[in-house]
């Protein structure tokens, strides 16, 4: 109910009550002017019983469709009527509603992630496991009749507990990272120098896989604020993830520039790429779109969430394009002139 309004019904009250008094004290003034008086008065005291009736049923629909939104109908919105002050409340409580709304749809989403990273890891950590138990019970049993047999056993057994332990290193890892339990060191680093680093890790793997490698870095210093093993980590989990998944291309390409605002690192490379439906999610935790892949390579779908999450409290941005067989590229951007709130100096 407006404030104006009520205001004003008052004070038609007060000069109506005074008139009737006036008409009583000067009793020479007639009936006339009293009964028009008492029309009047009762006129507005109608007016009164309406406005506060709707009032009351407007509150009372509100009441409902609160309800309705604490009892989970968070779609629900509450209607105004045009009335200033009550128009600000009802605001309010659509605010708090769409919120509720929103928790509510990333609550579900959560959940549907946390079960599909745990069937994932599961699936992850069965598998290597289920075939690490076989050829450890072919060895206790002799079955491997000669020593090539048996080297050739102990080298998958190695193989698949190395990819163990890099799964759940990549978990403890994302752990920390969402428990806000990484500390970042901020120091002055040649993005450039770091790019470099990280390549020569890779150079064997390259060789092995005959990948022509095309690099597009600096020769000057390209100065930046960020911590030295996340960055690392980044630019590593990036190249990991173009060779075992670009490997066919035969060509892996790095590329650093920089803009105004900060540099951006590029890796490339031209082989099957990632399918539409697919570009989306691949920063998605334990998301894969081709599964025989990652069985083949063994890959975890972890490495560019936590290459996304750094890149994040870098205040940084990630994206990917991809055109098959001709340029799947990963970029990263770090900015020049970081803002302090996940960094911190040591």
């Amino acid at each position: 109910m407006k404030n104006d309004k009520v205001l004003l019904l008052i004070i038609f009250q007060f000069v109506i009550l005074a008139g009737v008094c006036i008409v009583d004290i000067n009793a020479h003034s007639g009936d006339a002017l009293k009964w028009s008086l008492y029309i009047i008065l009762f006129l507005i005291s109608t007016a009164f019983f309406i406005l506060r009736f709707r009032y009351l049923t407007q509150l009372k629909r509100m009441n409902i469709e609160i309800r309705r939104a604490v009892d989970g109908n968070v779609k629900t919105r509450l209607l105004t009527k045009h009335d200033k002050e009550l128009n600000e409340f009802v605001f309010s409580i659509n605010e708090l509603v769409e919120q509720l709304e929103k928790i509510q749809v990333h609550s579900i989403k959560s959940e549907k992630a946390r079960k599909g990273i745990l069937s994932g890891i599961s699936h992850d950590i069965r598998t290597p496991l289920t075939s690490i138990i076989g050829y450890v019970d072919a060895l206790k049993d002799d079955i491997a009749a000669s020593e090539v047999e048996k080297k050739a056993y102990i080298e998958i057994i190695s193989r698949k507990a190395n990819g163990l332990k890099q799964l759940l290193d990549e978990l403890f890892h994302l752990a920390k990272i969402d428990a806000d339990e990484i500390t970042l060191k901020a120091e002055q680093l040649d993005f450039a120098e770091i790019t470099r680093e990280s390549l020569i890790e890779f150079l064997p793997d390259l060789k092995k896989e005959n990948i022509e490698l095309k690099t597009v870095i600096p020769e000057e210093k390209c100065i930046i604020t960020a911590d030295h093993l996340s960055l690392k980590r980044i630019v590593g989990n990036l190249i990991k993830n173009a060779l075992y998944y670009g490997r066919e291309g035969k060509i892996l390409g790095i590329e650093l520039t920089e803009t105004p605002k900060d540099y951006q690192l590029l890796v490339w490379d031209q082989g099957p790429g990632i399918a539409d439906k697919d570009v989306i999610h691949v920063f998605e935790r334990m998301y894969r779109g081709d599964q025989s892949r990652n069985q083949l390579y063994g890959r975890s779908g972890l490495g560019l969430s936590i290459a996304k999450a750094l890149v994040e409290k870098h205040h940084g941005k990630i994206w990917v394009e991809s055109i098959p067989w001709e340029r799947t590229a990963f970029g990263f951007s770090i900015p020049k002139h970081p803002l302090q709130l996940e960094l911190r100096n040591n």
